[in-house]
């Protein structure tokens, strides 16, 4: 029988320290939204835009000598994709991403920019987890998940740790209400366990909602073979993992949806009261709150996660009035 490692708070103080040793805080920034002080975190604001360095640097970190020399394959459109590939290029170790022929060209370029290999593939008629264990057997690399690893939970559950941190230094109230970006939910379950007196509130794109009815249900659900287009292309993610499921389910999490029209008017109102750049997956939070799917109060914290926008798409938001 396999055991598979179960994501720990320990595990995710470990990793904190991990990170706080390589990378400096991200930015704690505050607005008010209908009279309500909100806590934002600009996980947009990492080296490679994005939060997603945390969970890759604990896990390669955590590679032993043999492992390493071998490589690591991760699947991705993006994000996970460039943590995994800045995380092995400080480390030397090679990296093989598989990457969907279609993600944008900004997190593509990004990652063979860091020196990953990365192999495409057809995100509707291929299976990205085939492809990606096909290879990382016949090369002898790790697979990294981008979500089902407790390693990967416990290093984005570092976001928790310095939120915290930066809170109780601006004499904030404690994040009693923690609003997150969800697609396979290791972000929201590395929350959970890093802050366990706080809510943990998942968010995703309308039609991609499958951690949402997942929690209500009580068991994993998949996304519709018929789900709708959506440029959240961060947070495509078919099917949550048991491990993401089991810690955020054991909590009570509530789970929201919101629509592509106000994830484009969280990006605009991010750019004009935050001055950030945020790409739709990442703003998938900030638009639960300005759309009252999620009502603030005091001790809000919502999860920037990615700024890997698309210039030309982002530049059409902008310009956009829906």
């Amino acid at each position: 029988m396999t055991i598979v490692r179960q994501p720990t708070r320990a595990g995710v103080r470990d990793a904190a320290a991990k990170i706080a040793a390589i990378l400096p805080q991200t930015p704690l920034l505050t607005a008010e939204i209908r009279g309500i002080q909100v806590a934002f975190k600009a996980e947009s604001l990492q080296p490679i835009g994005s939060f997603k360095v945390r969970g890759a640097w604990h896990r390669l970190t955590a590679l032993e000598d043999a492992a390493r020399e071998k490589g690591v394959v991760a699947f991705s459109s993006g994000n996970h994709a460039q943590g995994v590939a800045w995380a092995a290029k400080r480390l030397g170790i090679p990296a093989v991403i598989v990457m969907p022929s279609d993600a944008p060209r900004v997190k593509r370029d990004a990652t063979l920019a860091l020196g990953a290999e990365v192999v495409s593939y057809d995100r509707a008629t291929e299976n990205r987890e085939k492809i990606a264990a096909h290879l990382a057997h016949a090369r002898g690399a790790t697979l990294v998940p981008s979500f089902d690893d407790a390693w990967v939970i416990e290093g984005q559950g570092s976001v928790g740790i310095e939120s915290m941190t930066q809170m109780v230094e601006m004499k904030l109230p404690d994040p009693e209400r923690v609003i997150v970006p969800c697609g396979g939910g290791g972000l929201s379950a590395g929350l959970a366990l890093a802050l366990p007196e706080s809510e943990i509130v998942t968010v995703e794109p309308e039609g991609w909602d499958d951690m949402r009815r997942s929690l209500d249900s009580g068991w994993i659900e998949s996304v519709a073979d018929d789900a709708p287009p959506t440029a959240c292309d961060a947070l495509q993610t078919r099917q949550v993992s048991p491990l993401t499921f089991d810690v955020l389910s054991r909590r009570g999490t509530l789970g929201v949806a919101v629509s592509e029209a106000e994830v484009r008017e969280a990006q605009r109102w991010a750019a004009r009261a935050l001055k950030l750049v945020l790409e739709p997956g990442g703003a998938v939070a900030l638009a639960a709150v300005l759309a009252r799917r999620v009502e603030p109060r005091p001790g809000t914290l919502v999860i920037l996660s990615g700024g890997n926008a698309d210039p030309e798409a982002y530049a059409a938001v902008l310009a956009g009035s829906d």
